[in-house]
């Protein structure tokens, strides 16, 4: 294992306060909590978002607090929950008196300590709505059922949107369930991720082998094989996503080609581009291409592609909204 690290058990409080430090003006932590992450000032008479989830898939989860997004994220160790403290803390700190939504990935523990956190501020008298990313195709035939991965991003740019311009708790609710809704992402892997505090890779893929439908956390795929070329993946993906999600020629996509962590933004590219030709094919246009780094499984090679089907203007101009977070900005 070669990790630029001190003692892996202080892997996340330690990138914490890299994060703190380097960036005052715009984030801080909620009294001796480190893991209760949220943004410098808080917004009075604005619908608060929170978020959580493990470290080890930046930017997501802290990465997308800031103008704009969010309003603050409980902070999990690598790939675990958040603790409904941690969340309760934030809370109480952000919440602004236009009451709060958790948005977070379906995942068990997260949803345990999101709903315990609620319960919480109901005996605080803090309204609290919650919702769930749940994109992930192949993890699951019941749309339910589904892990919440990189199309996350998609309900992070259209409630933080709502919510920044001014939108009721119900109305920041809705942008975000029509973002779920409209939402679809498959992922695939190349190589394994080492966990600090475990030491070695939490699977094994051969050198000439690749996995389809890949959990960011490692969970397993839907086949194991032969790496295949680029426009092979994005045919194998798309077919997969348009099955679960029709969308006819002459509609309009936003299109996430998300980096899982180790795979080159050249690499990104020509994976981007294979797509978009597919899609043209289909008679389908691309409003808007998100290409880059979203939600990373520490230093995994593969990628993950996802598909946010648009409804209308208004959540064109909730995509195009301007973001200024540490680690994402969009003018």
């Amino acid at each position: 294992m070669k990790k630029i690290i001190n003692a892996p058990e202080n892997y996340t409080d330690d990138m914490l306060k890299g994060i703190y430090g380097a960036h005052s003006e715009q984030v801080k932590h909620v009294g001796d909590d480190l893991r209760a992450y949220c943004t410098a000032e808080k917004k009075d008479g604005k619908v608060a978002i929170i978020t959580g989830g493990g470290t080890g898939h930046m930017p997501l989860f802290p990465g997308y607090v800031g103008d704009g997004m969010l309003d603050g994220c409980g902070v999990g160790s690598l790939f675990q929950s958040p603790s409904a403290e941690t969340i309760y803390n934030i809370t109480k700190e952000v919440e602004a008196g236009a009451g709060v939504l958790y948005l977070y990935g379906n995942y068990t523990g997260d949803i345990m300590n999101f709903d315990m956190a609620a319960e919480m501020c109901e005996m605080d008298d803090i309204p609290v709505k919650s919702i769930v990313g749940a994109d992930d195709v192949t993890s699951n035939e019941n749309p339910a059922a589904r892990r919440g991965v990189a199309g996350i991003f998609f309900m992070y740019k259209c409630a933080g949107a709502k919510a920044a311009e001014g939108g009721s708790l119900e109305e920041v609710l809705a942008a975000a369930q029509t973002a779920k809704d409209n939402t679809r992402t498959v992922g695939f892997a190349l190589t394994p991720c080492v966990i600090p505090e475990v030491g070695h890779s939490n699977f094994t893929l051969k050198e000439d082998e690749m996995a389809m439908g890949m959990g960011i956390h490692g969970e397993p795929g839907v086949w194991n094989g032969p790496i295949k070329t680029a426009d092979e993946i994005a045919q194998e993906i798309l077919t997969t996503i348009l099955k679960d999600m029709p969308v006819q020629s002459g509609e309009e996509v936003a299109l996430l080609v998300n980096g899982l962590g180790a795979s080159s933004v050249e690499e990104l590219y020509i994976l981007t581009n294979s797509v978009r030709e597919y899609l043209e094919k289909k008679g389908i246009k691309v409003y808007r291409s998100f290409v880059g780094e979203y939600a990373t499984s520490m230093e995994m090679m593969g990628a993950s592609i996802s598909l946010c089907k648009l409804t209308g203007d208004e959540m064109k101009a909730q995509l195009d909204y301007p973001v200024n977070t540490p680690f994402y900005c969009q003018k």
